[in-house]
């Protein structure tokens, strides 16, 4: 999740944990310092681009790693308050703080290597997007009200917070699990045999839901909204480059972005240059990891490492076209934009 969020989680497991045992500003301060922690791994440069991309949330996120963490950073601060008699009980909430924030970015579908250094596997759910205001909101109520109030009801407020938005990730993944039926009866009823599906919100809600069904050739496109009057979905076709695949599977960049997108990848070929997309983060035609492995005789000698570069759509035209396909509107797609794609028949 975004770094907003994951600072309002941290500190308002920190006041729910601690309570009043210690003043409620040293829990929340302390609650977002370690809910922010994991995702310094971002500024760490791997050497290029794919990476950078899987080497984040990898052992910074593992909860073995964080829960070793924990204690010392509960003698850290439990002797910087010095508030020793606490220190069992700042050992649980840092402990808490720690480790909900991989559990949290696993609810996105980006990957979360939860159990580093035992194995690399990256865990992803898919069932919130990475910024979502619904969820963040009732968290950022509770903890301000928290700090602004001295009532025992502040930290009723804090708790009520956590567990709307707790509430919230059981509905995202019920919703998504609604929708992964729906999507696979519309493939079946189509005569696509998929080999993968992966069902994910659409940004910033859970009412509008993106669809990719994998086949060995090609890759399908679609959107289903909780509002939708009918449960027919309209797919778009686009080429997932096999040929380039086979041709080029030995290349380890290309086989890293294979494993970490579990399979939800294309190739293509622009200007003799290789480009490996993974298709779980974006919208055709724009997406957020697509990268430039170089040319064949650039790769053959070392010569060119993985570069980002990936889009991001036309925010002018994606936002309203986001709000009324959420709405329930049959608006076309916008990979109609792109001369890649081109719409199936029913």
């Amino acid at each position: 999740m975004d770094s907003i969020t994951q600072i309002t989680l941290g500190a308002a497991v920190g006041v729910a944990v601690m309570g009043r045992r210690t003043a409620v500003w040293k829990a929340a301060l302390w609650g977002a310092i370690g809910g922010t922690l994991p995702d310094l791994d971002a500024f760490i440069d791997h050497g290029d681009a794919i990476l950078n991309m899987t080497r984040h949330r990898a052992e910074s996120h593992s909860l073995l790693m964080l829960t070793l963490l924990a204690p010392a950073m509960a003698w850290l601060v439990s002797r910087l308050h010095r508030e020793p008699a606490s220190f069992k009980r700042w050992w649980l909430a840092l402990w808490l703080v720690l480790i909900t924030h991989p559990l949290l970015d696993t609810m996105t579908v980006y990957g979360t290597q939860l159990l580093q250094p035992l194995t690399d596997h990256p865990f992803a759910i898919g069932s919130v997007f990475i910024i979502d205001p619904a969820y963040t909101l009732a968290l950022l109520i509770g903890v301000i009200v928290a700090l602004s109030m001295k009532s025992a009801r502040a930290l009723a407020w804090n708790a009520a917070g956590l567990a709307l938005s707790t509430l919230y990730l059981a509905w995202s993944f019920c919703a998504q699990q609604y929708v992964t039926q729906i999507a696979r009866a519309s493939l079946q009823q189509q005569g696509i045999e998929a080999q993968g599906l992966l069902v994910t919100p659409a940004p910033f809600n859970t009412v509008l839901w993106r669809l990719v069904a994998m086949t060995p050739t090609h890759y399908r496109e679609g959107y289903y909204s909780l509002l939708d009057d009918d449960p027919h979905i309209e797919w778009t076709l686009h080429d997932r480059g096999a040929a380039l695949m086979s041709q080029h599977g030995h290349d380890p960049y290309l086989a890293r972005i294979a494993a970490f997108s579990h399979g939800f990848y294309s190739v293509s070929l622009d200007d003799e240059n290789l480009f490996v997309t993974d298709l779980r983060m974006g919208q055709e035609p724009n997406y957020t990891f697509r990268f430039n492995l170089g040319t064949d005789a650039a790769r053959a000698h070392g010569g060119h490492r993985p570069t980002l570069a990936g889009s991001r759509p036309d925010l002018e035209r994606a936002l309203p076209w986001l709000w009324r396909r959420l709405w329930g509107e049959r608006v076309p797609p916008m990979s109609f934009m792109s001369e890649r794609a081109r719409p199936l028949e029913p």
